[in-house]
């Protein structure tokens, strides 16, 4: 069953589409005739529009707020222009262009995770370099601290990827990935079956409305061949065509009348359904925003810890003394004291 709109029905639904239809004129059905009049309406696709300037001006049915219920009643044609496209399929199609994105992004996401662990992988394997490891004194210990640094940020970034695939990449894969194809199908295919039958209503409006012109045209041929005595035709004659033109006026009416409700039906699942398109496209857009700022909390946390990395070689580097550099190499490879002096004669 279709989700009820949100809006005030009551306000919302005074359209004139879903209003009973007026009989066709307004004289006795025995005299109806086509007379010329001023078209206010135009029916394009099987859909009825009022003409631009015609009739009381419609109010949006949620001002202001750019409702998908209020600008995709018209088809329009597709790229190509060799075929007509619903407004209700424009929406459907923003629908999986937004799932296909979602993918995009989780698949961008996946690139970037290759890159921290294969980033971490080198970090780690460098920081086993022999490269300079027998410097000695402060520097040294500056410099071992250096090389084991680069293993801690290793760590530090192997964390980031297994977080981004957890709380990033794995919800923008997982986001609606059971049924929301098949749903989207059903409100296609309700939507779609409601305007065949709205096209059905309108073939049989128009069958109607041929049939109607026939039966008057015949009425008033045979009145006009009896006023002037050029047929033999009896007012029994007159009476069978004025039944028949009766007739078909009320089939006009009937037909119309079941047009109106099928297009009002229409028109309800409309508003109700692409509603509900519009709130499954801004929980999809909050939904990412809400991961991506988890992306961006998980890249500042990195910065943060690779900066603890660093901060004890920064430590170690401000400890850097030459001059106790120089002090602990003597006492270690000092061969003596002892200096020389001048041989005495």
């Amino acid at each position: 069953m279709m989700m009820e709109a949100s809006f005030d029905t009551e306000e919302s639904f005074d359209d004139p589409s879903c209003l009973a239809p007026q009989p066709p004129g307004s004289v006795s059905p025995a005299k109806r005739q086509l007379r010329e009049v001023k078209e206010t309406k135009t029916t394009i696709n099987s859909v009825t529009f009022p003409l631009p300037g015609e009739g009381p001006e419609q109010q949006l049915l949620k001002p202001n707020d750019w409702s998908y219920c209020d600008h995709f009643w018209a088809d329009k044609k597709d790229p190509q222009g060799t075929a007509h496209v619903t407004g209700f399929e424009v929406l459907l199609q923003k629908q999986l262009k937004g799932k296909q994105l979602q993918k995009e992004m989780a698949e961008f996401i996946h690139e970037r995770i290759k890159i921290e662990e294969e980033y971490a992988k080198n970090l780690s394997k460098l920081s086993l370099s022999p490269l300079a490891a027998q410097e000695e004194g402060t520097l040294g210990e500056a410099w071992t601290q250096l090389k084991k640094s680069l293993h801690d940020e290793a760590e530090v970034h192997l964390k980031f990827s297994n977080k981004l695939h957890s709380e990033v990449e794995k919800p923008l894969l997982t986001f609606r990935c059971d049924n929301f194809k098949k749903d989207l199908k059903k409100y296609d295919h309700h939507i779609a079956d409601l305007r065949k039958q709205l096209a059905s209503r309108f073939a049989s409006v128009e069958k109607a409305r041929k049939a109607l012109a026939d039966r008057q045209k015949d009425l008033e041929v045979k009145t006009q061949q009896l006023e002037i005595k050029l047929s033999n035709k009896t007012e029994e004659d007159i009476k069978k065509a004025r039944r028949k033109s009766t007739q078909a006026g009320d089939d006009l009416m009937r037909c119309v009348d079941l047009y109106n409700q099928t297009q009002c039906k229409w028109f309800e699942e409309m508003v109700t359904t692409s509603m509900e398109l519009e709130k499954l496209e801004v929980e999809r857009v909050e939904w990412i925003q809400q991961h991506l700022r988890q992306y961006t909390t998980l890249r500042h946390e990195t910065d943060m810890f690779n900066q603890s990395t660093v901060e004890p070689v920064d430590q170690l580097l401000q400890s850097v003394d030459p001059a106790k550099d120089r002090e602990l190499w003597v006492k270690e490879n000092k061969t003596s004291e002892v200096r020389p002096v001048d041989m005495d004669i």
